[in-house]
């Protein structure tokens, strides 16, 4: 499979300083730039993903009448974050 290119993208030297500043042992700015790209087109479709789970979830909310009350799960993420907490102190004795 033959590569392709990315256009290359016009910045402010001082951008550019920052981004050379921040590069890995080794790693160049094409890598840098290549993984970033990478990164965020991964981020954008898991995003797209979840999305499109919390349409279908609505949906299917609205299909069937079947509704959780938000206070309801804020207090279980809640109760969840503080056994959380609880275990994690513990074990910092």
């Amino acid at each position: 499979m033959k590569t392709a290119t990315i256009p290359s993208v016009r910045v402010e030297p001082e951008f550019r300083a920052e981004v050379e500043a921040v590069l890995g042992e080794g790693e160049t700015l094409s890598e840098f730039v290549e993984a970033s790209v990478r990164a965020t087109v991964e981020r954008r479709r898991q995003q797209a993903e979840f999305i499109a789970r919390g349409l279908r979830s609505r949906d299917e909310a609205r299909r069937t009448g079947d509704y959780v009350d938000a206070d309801v799960v804020v207090e279980a993420l809640q109760r969840r974050l503080d056994a959380a907490r609880a275990k994690q102190a513990k074990t910092r004795r």
